[in-house]
């Protein structure tokens, strides 16, 4: 029997109180924003934050719950942006969207820092973490140390795998990785890509799932990716679901799955039972796929919401199993 588990891909909004209290001890110029070395009111306002959005999560039901990168002022370029070798320079749209992020210029060698570690440590109920893919982290990034884009893949995931190597025990790993449908790798990078991804999915023996959005991944770099030694493809089921079962029909996929059913960047709240039908819809597309597990989950990251509406699609997600058919 299919195991369904309810999870997010992270990035949750900051609750409304957070917003406004950071605003006034962090001021709202670039220079203001998260460097990682806060303390004092800033990182005791942080923490209360997290506390909160890992109660909520509990109090919702949902099988996996996450940190849920508050701090994450850039994005999924956090990482690199509170990097001690890496320079933050202009403000640069984020995707196709209305938000933005500092471009993070590497100027040095990318050693493990342990920031996002620093997170998950500060709760003992999270037990799913959450990182940038390193196409996705390379593609928001600009490389002036390495030299060569291929040198810099393969630094970014080297810096990834030290990063988990620090983590805490979790079951679950999400590598976000929306630039593979975004900014496909091309011949000869795709391959690197999966490779990259490799190297990051080895440094853990938690289950490591490949979650990509806004849109499909095109048919080649999909078929790298199937090669990549992962638990996990998530796939964007609002976004493009013709084109996500297209891949799964044509080239399978792995023994589990993430489905992004739950759309991250719109205030609508799906019922439980919506959501289930889209589960249901995709197990009956593939009836030769038994997939040991599902993950249910929005299609992209929740900070896009009002926090309101982002607590509501949790109760959903969470809801959802339940009226999954077995």
């Amino acid at each position: 029997m299919t195991d369904v588990t309810a999870t997010t891909p992270g990035l949750y909004p900051l609750p409304d109180w957070a917003k406004d209290e950071l605003s006034d001890l962090k001021g709202h110029q670039k220079d203001d924003l998260i460097s990682g070395d806060e303390s004092g009111a800033i990182a005791e306002a942080y923490d209360r934050a997290r506390a909160e959005i890992v109660d909520r999560q509990r109090e919702a039901g949902l099988d996996r719950i996450v940190e849920g990168q508050l701090r994450w002022d850039d994005m999924l370029a956090h990482p690199l942006c509170v990097h001690d070798n890496v320079e933050t320079r202009g403000i640069v749209r984020y995707y196709d969207n209305n938000n933005f992020y500092r471009e993070p210029v590497v100027r040095g060698e990318l050693t493990a820092d342990g920031d996002v570690a620093a997170e998950l440590d500060s709760g003992s109920e999270i037990d799913q973490a959450v990182l940038p893919g390193p196409y996705s982290l390379a593609a928001l990034s600009t490389d002036e140390y390495y030299g060569d884009d291929a040198a810099f893949l393969d630094a970014v995931a080297e810096f990834l795998a030290a990063e988990i190597d620090a983590f805490p025990a979790v079951e679950t790993l999400f590598l976000l990785e929306p630039s593979l449908v975004t900014d496909a790798p091309e011949d000869g990078a795709d391959e690197r890509a999966s490779e990259a991804i490799d190297t990051v999915a080895a440094a853990t023996d938690a289950d490591v799932v490949v979650h990509t959005y806004w849109g499909s991944i095109p048919e080649k770099p999909y078929a790298h990716l199937m090669d990549a030694a992962v638990d996990a493809i998530g796939f964007d089921f609002v976004s493009d679901h013709e084109g996500s079962i297209y891949n799964i029909q044509e080239y399978g996929t792995k023994d589990e799955i993430a489905l992004g059913v739950v759309d991250g960047q719109n205030t609508l709240i799906e019922e439980p039972t919506e959501i289930a039908e889209r589960i249901e819809w995709v197990q009956n597309q593939v009836p030769a796929e038994e997939f040991d597990r599902i993950y249910a989950t929005s299609n992209t990251e929740l900070f896009y919401l009002p926090s309101n509406r982002a607590e509501a699609k949790l109760d959903a997600l969470a809801a959802a199993p339940a009226e999954v058919s077995r």
